[in-house]
């Protein structure tokens, strides 16, 4: 009976042992800043690339993210909830957070150091617009117009556009609805941001269209999905598998051209990777 008692209390010691030993790998995997959180996924108001609310998000991009997310495990960010927050927040978190995607994001030389970026989702061109019957009067003052005051979205590729152009006073504000209300109550002559949003943007706050006029072209855009500096590999290498496939068999293609009828479908596929990935 001695030796059945000594039996059970060391079966009972080895088994607490290895118990505690794989309590001990599992906090020591998930502890890591890279897992200590699933995959945030954030997104902007910038109508119909994306925009929505807590009930309902949409737009092109929104989708394509859906139709990625339908491909991918819940361990990769299947079925996580896309957040609309202000552009601000989402790009604060982009840089700062771990296993973050903030979509979408402007390529720049800049950018790149600072995420990994996949795509593109989108190309469309960045351009000055003011309000309908004072284009001809603008381009007619040469360089002169970088001396115009510019509006433009807080944080936004946008921003840092004009300032490469050489505009140097830039009025930001917290959306492109808010700066487009500003342009057409001449707070300012001059509005950047991406072609192909500024009909969208304008119908959201009671304008058409035709309330402005392009002044001109001053750069082409890429937009990306961009993933935070500490976001695990595994996840953006699954995201990265998944876009690609829906590229290739059309699915990109099909909803890209019902949100963007006009506009010429981006099929190839780039991955940017920053210094240390």
């Amino acid at each position: 009976m001695a030796r059945l008692s000594n039996l059970l209390s060391e079966w009972h010691a080895s088994h607490r042992t290895m118990a505690l030993r794989c309590l001990l790998v599992f906090w020591c995997l998930f502890a890591s800043p890279v897992f200590a959180q699933e995959l945030q996924i954030f997104t902007e108001d910038w109508p119909p690339v994306s925009f929505g609310n807590t009930q309902k998000v949409d737009g092109m991009a929104v989708e394509v993210v859906r139709a990625i997310q339908s491909r991918l495990p819940v361990s990769a960010g299947g079925n996580t909830k896309i957040q609309v927050v202000p552009w601000a927040r989402g790009f604060k978190a982009l840089l700062e957070e771990p296993n973050t995607l903030l979509f979408t994001v402007g390529r720049s030389e800049e950018r790149e150091k600072l995420m990994v970026m996949l795509g593109p989702i989108a190309i469309s061109s960045t351009a000055l617009f003011t309000r309908k019957g004072n284009a001809a009067n603008l381009q007619s003052m040469g360089d002169d117009i970088l001396k115009m005051k510019v509006g433009a979205y807080r944080s936004s590729i946008f921003v840092d556009v004009a300032r490469k152009k050489g505009f140097v006073d830039i009025e930001q504000a917290a959306t492109p609805q808010v700066v487009a209300n500003m342009l057409l109550a001449k707070r300012f002559d001059l509005w950047v941001e991406g072609s192909f949003v500024v009909p969208s943007v304008l119908k959201e706050i009671g304008h058409t269209a035709d309330d402005v006029e392009k002044v001109q072209i001053i750069d082409s855009l890429e937009l990306y999905l961009a993933f935070s500096m500490q976001t695990s590999d595994r996840i953006i290498k699954a995201w990265e598998d998944a876009f690609r496939a829906i590229k290739k068999d059309g699915t990109f293609a099909k909803i890209y051209t019902k949100w963007l009828p006009n506009e010429t479908v981006p099929m190839n596929f780039i991955r940017l990777n920053p210094p240390g990935r």
